[in-house]
């Protein structure tokens, strides 16, 4: 699909629906973010240049999938700064790193 060439009413309704799609499988998935994966617009560009480099899903996740990579590799993640707002901000991808300190005697 040519992104340049679409209306905007057409843009905003593809960008509402990619706001609340979640990665249904893989790494981002709900196995390993609980309970429903990351959403799309957080998926790192490097993993959705993986599927531009290897071909992305067919169907309706395939296209938001290629939507999310088309805005991300020109560099206006920014696009996606409203919907992360409204969802409650964005999903860390990194684990939480556990620190412990001890300090004295037992």
């Amino acid at each position: 699909m040519d992104w340049t060439e679409i209306d905007r009413e057409d843009f905003r309704n593809q960008l509402a629906e990619v706001g609340r799609l979640r990665m249904p499988f893989g790494k981002f998935g709900p196995k390993d973010y609980p309970p429903s994966g990351v959403p799309l617009i957080d998926l790192p560009v490097e993993y959705l240049s993986w599927f531009k480099q290897n071909g992305f899903p067919k169907g309706r996740l395939g296209e938001m999938l290629a939507f999310v990579w088309e805005i991300k590799a020109v560099g206006m993640d920014q696009l996606f700064d409203p919907l992360r707002q409204a969802n409650g901000g964005r999903t860390k991808l990194t684990p939480p790193r556990i620190t412990r300190w001890e300090f004295g005697e037992k």
